[in-house]
């Protein structure tokens, strides 16, 4: 049988590759040497991958994988959340520049069983509290489009690897956006699942009252939908789990969505200004689905942006105090000032101040606000947004100012109007890389599903897909010799 050249694996998405294995075309180790030669040569321009794992790879590659839907492809971990045993696990901060778990989590156990395997782990903002990936531990993670530009985040590094072609997919989560801002920075897929619908454990059964999803950057959406199928499923002990799927989310890939009723709002709920460019994706888009048969109205819920948006505050600064409190548990080391960058010290200081009450009051605000977007949905299958309030941002952007240490966190308010909502209500949603703008800059489009229909995004995403294919769209670093 003729072999695969392994320059070409990079046109293929995860699914093709694991195809290739199967069909015994390639030996895991090439699909494994070639990533690694391509972080090795791209990397230093992007700084997505912080931590190698080339000889765990190595060895895993040579060893009996088991038989899954992505035996035998190269996978990248988010250096947060999903935990694997003895390699350092830093969730971006210089508390954790040494720290090795000694357990895998049970999203790690679920990759292993599908046959991934993990070459390495990508870079985050600190604990994931920005909506970029320039940490001062290692640095900035810049954008395969425009390297001057922000990768978006938390899960920046992984979709600036993803577009870069070092892999096909790799893990990310998001508790405010952090899988789909940086998805549409950089001009890959990216799908928020239904809350709960892929574990958590088992350290924890939710982060921040449920504002937190795991999942994956992806350059196909037949790897998204087959990545949730091999991960989704409550584990043992889990407080709560998301509505089960009437099949399998890869066989939604392809299938008929129908005529889709889909909302059409670009107005940010907060207040804030919304890009021209962000706003011209969102009506493209709209276009597009009305031209694919789709009835589009553009509509918005009535919703309080200032009352979400004290809210959201309340309840991220808390969480910014349970991690720092949970870490110095974990390593017997105490908290202080200058171990942290400025911005997440002072949100750890609110946090702390922060009262049970206060929090319990936000999160039944959270609990409101789902149900006045579910009544909204009940009129709509889809709700269209823009991903995100400006293309990608210059690096430095979110910076701390000297007489303003939230400096990043306000500018996320505006660079991020309209994701956190889907954190809140615990709603499917997806960024979609549809439009790229006159500067060559990716221009995502939000797409959001009703809570635990992720079935109907991945219908109406692969629509997308075939009318408007994006695969083989690489950025200038993917093409560097």
């Amino acid at each position: 049988m003729p072999t695969y050249p392994s320059d070409d694996f990079i046109t293929l998405d995860a699914m093709a590759q694991a195809d290739l294995v199967r069909n015994k075309q390639v030996q895991p180790i090439e699909l494994v040497e070639a990533a690694i030669k391509r972080i090795e040569q791209i990397n230093p321009a992007i700084n997505a991958v912080i931590t190698p794992m080339y000889e765990e790879a190595r060895t895993a590659a040579k060893s009996p994988l088991p038989d899954g839907p992505f035996k035998g492809v190269p996978f990248l971990l988010k250096d947060l959340g999903a935990i694997y045993a003895g390699v350092r696990m830093s969730s971006g901060s210089r508390l954790l520049i040494d720290f090795k778990p000694s357990q895998d989590s049970e999203l790690t156990v679920r990759y292993k069983r599908a046959g991934l395997i993990i070459v390495g782990k990508t870079n985050t903002p600190e604990f994931g509290l920005l909506p970029t990936t320039e940490p001062q531990a290692f640095g900035p993670t810049r954008n395969p489009w425009d390297t001057t530009r922000n990768a978006g985040g938390s899960s920046g590094g992984s979709a600036a690897a993803v577009a870069a072609g070092f892999v096909p997919i790799a893990h990310g989560n998001d508790g405010g956006g952090s899988i789909r801002i940086p998805a549409s920075c950089c001009g890959v897929f990216g799908l928020k699942p239904t809350r709960a619908r892929t574990p958590l454990g088992p350290r924890v059964g939710d982060v921040m009252s449920g504002l937190v999803s795991e999942h994956a950057l992806t350059r196909s959406v037949r790897d998204s939908a087959g990545l949730l199928d091999a991960t989704a499923g409550a584990s043992d002990g889990d407080p709560y789990c998301a509505p089960p799927q009437a099949r399998p989310f890869l066989e939604e890939v392809g299938a008929d969505p129908g005529k889709l009723r889909i909302a059409l709002t670009t107005h940010s709920t907060l207040g804030t200004p919304v890009h021209p460019d962000c706003v011209k994706a969102a009506h493209d888009a709209a276009q597009l689905c009305a031209e694919l048969g789709h009835d589009v109205v553009e509509v918005a819920p009535a919703l309080n942006g200032e009352m979400y948006l004290q809210t959201f505050m309340i309840v991220w600064a808390a969480g910014c105090a349970w991690t720092v409190d949970g870490i110095t548990q974990l390593t017997g080391r105490p908290a202080e000032e200058g171990q942290m960058e400025p911005g997440t010290w002072t949100l750890y200081q609110m946090g702390k101040q922060t009262k049970a009450s206060d929090y319990l009051m936000a999160v039944q605000w959270f609990q409101q606000m789902a149900r006045e977007v579910a009544r909204f949905m009940n009129n709509y299958d889809v709700w269209l947004t823009p991903t995100l309030g400006a293309p990608p941002l210059p690096l430095g952007s979110f910076d701390p100012q000297p007489n303003d240490p939230l400096a990043g966190v306000k500018q996320a308010t505006v660079f991020a109007p309209f994701t956190p909502i889907c954190n809140t209500t615990g709603q499917p949603a997806m960024s979609v890389p549809l439009y790229w703008n006159e500067e060559g800059l990716p221009i995502g489009v939000h797409f959001i599903g009703r809570f635990g229909d992720e079935a109907t995004l991945f219908r109406l995403a692969s629509q997308l897909e075939l009318a408007r294919p994006w695969n083989r769209r690489y950025p200038p670093v993917a093409v560097h010799e």
